[in-house]
């Protein structure tokens, strides 16, 4: 643990330039699909593949592999962009997303390689989370599990007993990422279903928690790092994000929550994030 070296950050915004244009390449022309929300995780997804989770395409059964949840699975296509840049299977497959058949489907699905658990039902990853952190410990694993939750999907009431009972556990091996993106389908979190001081409220609960620049990932990792030192207590790392953060036309607004791309804002789209 310690201050990332400028090679291994080079490698990293690279990464997370090859997963922005998945993201794009899995949405496809005239399909309807959540380009905002992949996209304001898209860096928190990076750094966890490609920087701090134990995991392999070669052995994806393996026992002590680190587990990933998209608890929020609207923003599943930022994960498949990872796994295809990670070899779990071809990048040409995130063409075929959301096409009857195919092994990536419009939210995680256990099917697909990789994917830890079937999520879209809000609230209900973050749980399933809970499970798996409490089985590593039964099991005396030596894994982590990290979920990211939608600053919006902290309205479900399931949310605060899954944190509640991580205290209760004190699960020291399991990491909850909010990415506070500030942007809901029908528009701003804050006129939506506004709820205040959500570091506090984990804290409430026993958490140690962090505040980021989800976009900086020179920050996401040293958080990351720092996190998993943790012992006795479950962590929670509330990440500031910009909702379709690299597709400026996209950025900051609720149209792009679930929305397409035509063959000319496709383009524009890709012309953006290789701006960036």
């Amino acid at each position: 643990m310690g201050k990332i070296d400028d090679a291994t950050l080079k490698a990293l915004k690279e990464k997370a330039l090859s997963v922005r244009l998945g993201i794009i390449e899995a949405l496809g022309i005239d399909h309807r699909g959540h380009l905002g929300g992949s996209m304001s995780c898209a860096d928190i997804v990076t750094a966890l593949y490609f920087y701090k989770m134990k995991h392999s395409a070669k052995s994806p059964d393996d026992p002590d592999r680190d587990r990933f949840i998209m608890s929020k699975g609207h923003s599943v296509l930022a994960q498949y962009a990872a796994l295809a840049e990670a070899g779990y299977f071809g990048k040409d497959v995130l063409a075929t997303t959301k096409s009857l058949g195919s092994v990536l489907q419009g939210h995680p699905e256990r099917e697909t390689p990789g994917v830890e658990a079937n999520t879209g039902s809000l609230g209900q990853g973050f749980s399933m989370g809970v499970g798996m952190a409490i089985a590593g410990k039964l099991d005396k694993r030596d894994y982590h599990v990290y979920v990211i939750v939608g600053d919006g999907e902290l309205a479900e009431g399931q949310i605060w007993e899954a944190t509640m009972a991580s205290n209760v556990y004190s699960l020291d091996n399991l990491t909850v990422i909010v990415d506070m993106n500030g942007i809901q389908a029908m528009g701003k979190t804050r006129d939506r279903y506004a709820i205040q001081n959500i570091p506090g409220r984990f804290a409430a609960f026993g958490w140690k928690t962090f505040e980021i620049d989800g976009h900086d990932l020179a920050d996401i990792v040293g958080t990351l790092d720092k996190a998993t030192a943790v012992k006795g207590a479950p962590t929670a790392v509330i990440a500031r994000t910009v909702k379709g953060k690299g597709v400026t036309f996209a950025e900051n607004s609720h149209d792009y929550h679930n929305n397409l791309l035509t063959p000319e804002t496709r383009e524009k789209a890709i012309a953006s994030v290789m701006a960036m």
